[in-house]
């Protein structure tokens, strides 16, 4: 039976040689937590494909002369809420359990099954709400939700299921020890993703029982979810950075960035989570302080750690140009890197500009998101191999994150544009009031960029069921 080989076991040269590489991976075992993180990827899997059939009716709903064809109104808002919460929550927290399965010690996995089968109950149960009485549909951030007891039943399985996850994540994780080279850095990130977690729950059992009574509807929920919402972007945050490193180094790029440096960004960020428990003990839970002081945390902590680690895999994806030709395999993890890099850093740009309450805020987090999105889907498409299945490879592998990107960005660039004008977020068909034709062009491109950007996330898994369906001996990572 395999384990996870310790980064002291590797011995003090080979040690030293990954660190001065610049080269940042992770062994993948062969024992249980291999099957275990399969179903895991299922799971994500299973949430890309409702959140993209949901996508479609959302899409068409706003764009306009196909919006007249839907109930838009009501039906946008259920549509909105169940799409934002399988491709941003529950994708993500699947892919999470996907990485911390395959990396923490072989210990409770018992714990683990039983995690997934709650997430994986609860999920089904909350796409399921629009269909046996949805309530009504709240745009609250972070956490949009159907205020009815089918879609709140299933939103606190899978908390159950999320809790359970990082209990036994936090038991089994594993210890980091004194080498620092890249493997350690990576396991120190994944690590600090699964205490940013613990933190983001603690704060939503705390606003739940603090929250004053008297509060209902949009408000009680904006501000339940508000802290743990937060503490949350740090889990997706350092996921991203950890598959941003580790896929520059699958193509074969030298990252200039020494894993010390990289551990201490790690660390860095981390530190800035616990500014969510001051938060609560410094400030009432519905004060402007309270509320401004998470928003400082993220923007402080998360960008001080992004920039630093962006330039450096910039840089050594620049330093590949005129070297040899990627290999197949390689040619869509590049892709997969490239593409949510650009699509990180135009949501963060787009944020700089934000100003006042309209689409260019969802022109932000939509950026910023995706970003997240393709560096998860770079690093399934790194680890498919080492699960038991084939490597994506071909054009249409190598195309899907571009499509997947180029559409997304087509997709906030309308949004931008509209946003310029006015034209307010989470609103369709006439309540949008599209006044000339700029707007309409706008929200126009909007939607033709989202739906090849659904085009493009529909293919991911055309790829990756396609690849499962043709499985491969287990390649060394």
């Amino acid at each position: 039976m395999n384990t996870l080989q310790h980064p002291a076991t590797l011995g003090p040269s080979r040690a030293a040689a990954t660190a001065a590489a610049g080269h940042y991976t992770l062994p993948v075992p062969t024992d249980a937590r291999r099957t275990l993180a399969r179903g895991w990827l299922w799971l994500g899997l299973l949430a890309l494909i409702g959140s993209g059939l949901f996508s479609v009716l959302l899409v068409l709903s706003r764009t306009p002369g196909l919006n007249k064809l839907l109930p838009v109104a009501d039906f946008f808002r259920v549509a909105l809420v169940v799409h934002v919460d399988l491709s941003v929550l529950v994708w993500f927290i699947a892919l999470a359990g996907m990485l911390w399965s395959l990396h923490t010690a072989p210990r409770r996995l018992g714990w683990a099954w039983a995690a997934l089968g709650l997430c994986g109950a609860g999920a089904l149960l909350m796409s399921l709400a629009p269909f046996i009485g949805s309530g009504e549909a709240i745009m609250a951030n972070y956490i949009p939700m159907l205020d009815g007891m089918p879609f709140i039943a299933g939103l606190l399985v899978f908390a159950a299921g999320v809790g359970l996850l990082v209990l036994r994540s936090l038991w089994a994780a594993p210890k980091i020890g004194i080498a620092f080279d890249g493997q350690g850095a990576l396991l120190f990130g994944l690590n600090a993703s699964v205490v940013a977690t613990a933190v983001a729950l603690l704060a939503f059992g705390w606003s739940f029982v603090v929250l004053p009574q008297s509060l209902a509807g949009k408000a009680y929920y904006e501000i339940l979810f508000w802290g743990g919402g937060h503490a949350l972007q740090f889990t997706w945050t350092l996921l991203m950075l950890v598959a941003w490193l580790w896929l520059a180094s699958a193509c074969g790029a030298r990252v200039p960035l020494s894993p010390r440096v990289t551990l201490g960004l790690f660390a860095l960020a981390l530190a800035s989570v616990f500014v969510t428990p001051y938060a609560y003990v410094a400030h009432d839970i519905a004060s402007v302080e309270h509320r401004n002081l998470h928003t400082w945390a993220m923007r402080m902590g998360g960008g001080l750690a992004i920039v630093p680690i962006a330039l450096a895999v910039t840089v050594a994806l620049r330093g590949q140009r005129g070297l040899a030709p990627l290999a197949p395999e390689q040619r869509p993890l590049r892709a997969a890197l490239v593409a949510s890099m650009v699509l990180f850093g135009a949501g963060g740009l787009i944020g700089v500009f934000i100003a006042g309450s309209n689409v260019r805020i969802p022109a932000h987090y939509h950026g910023c998101i995706v970003g997240v999105t393709l560096a998860l889907m770079g690093l399934v498409y790194r680890l498919l191999p080492q699960l038991g299945y084939r490597a994506p490879t071909g054009r249409l592998a190598t195309l899907q994150p571009t499509l997947y990107g180029a559409g997304q960005l087509m997709h906030i660039l309308g949004l931008v544009w509209s946003g310029g004008y006015g034209v307010q977020r989470k609103v369709a068909g006439a309540e949008q009031v599209l006044r000339s034709t700029s707007e309409v062009a706008g929200m126009g491109l909007m939607g033709l960029g989202g739906l090849i950007a659904i085009v493009g996330g529909l293919l991911f898994v055309v790829v990756v069921i396609g690849a499962m369906r043709a499985p491969a001996e287990v390649k060394p990572a």
